[in-house]
């Protein structure tokens, strides 16, 4: 699964981040989310309603969020990830 994630990375198939993953939701433009094991339970909520309203598959990683940072090769950690549609 996390080369899945590096894969849609590096072809820049990818929203990266709570906000800009909500976003691209609700305007449903994105057909699968990556949640960490450690999302705040609040987030994840919020992501199923919306994913489950778009359609969009919701995947629960066995990944903390600090790891999925480095796997993105970003210096902050990470809770959720977006593939954009038709990617």
């Amino acid at each position: 699964m996390i080369d899945d994630i590096k894969k849609i990375i590096k072809e820049g198939k990818a929203v990266i981040g709570t906000n800009d993953v909500m976003k691209s939701l609700k305007l449903g433009k994105i057909s699968k989310v990556y949640i960490t094991i450690n999302c705040p339970d609040s987030v994840k909520d919020d992501i199923k309603y919306y994913a489950s309203l778009s359609g969009a598959e919701v995947v629960q990683l066995k990944q903390p969020n600090d790891e999925l940072g480095i796997v993105c090769k970003k210096p902050f950690a990470i809770s959720v990830i977006g593939l954009i549609k038709g990617a």
